[in-house]
């Protein structure tokens, strides 16, 4: 199973704070902004979401097809695929893609410690 880029989204309470920090401990500002309430932060192949007021816990997201320069990667496991494989193997999904689309799409599953896991394919 290819589950594509990895990244930890954090949920701030400070978006001005979280960003100056991350940016002393190496990691540059790579998309987002402060209207949009959001910063991907990157240093080498490290990513690292914060977001302030979209989410309530931290998530473990994965995005099929992207690599962690968010381009486009051959041979990726589409996400429905990734969702059937995890639906055959008895995971509760929390949310689920339309498998009846293609392209961008997400679905979610809990960890068994209550971690969210955030699939979100953009291609």
């Amino acid at each position: 199973m290819k589950l594509g880029a990895f990244s930890v989204s954090l949920s701030v309470k400070d978006l001005k704070a979280s960003k100056a920090f991350y940016e002393n401990l190496g990691f540059e500002a790579f998309a987002g902004d402060f209207e949009k309430k959001y910063f991907i932060m990157k240093n080498g192949n490290a990513l690292i979401g914060i977001f302030q007021g979209m989410f309530e816990n931290n998530i473990l997201t994965f995005n099929p097809g992207w690599d962690e320069n968010a381009q486009k990667v051959e041979g990726f496991d589409d996400i429905r695929t990734i969702q059937k494989d995890l639906k055959n193997k008895g995971v509760a999904l929390m949310t689920e893609a339309d498998e009846n689309t293609a392209g961008p799409a997400s679905f979610m599953v809990m960890d068994p410690d209550g971690n969210v896991v955030l699939i979100d394919q953009h291609v």
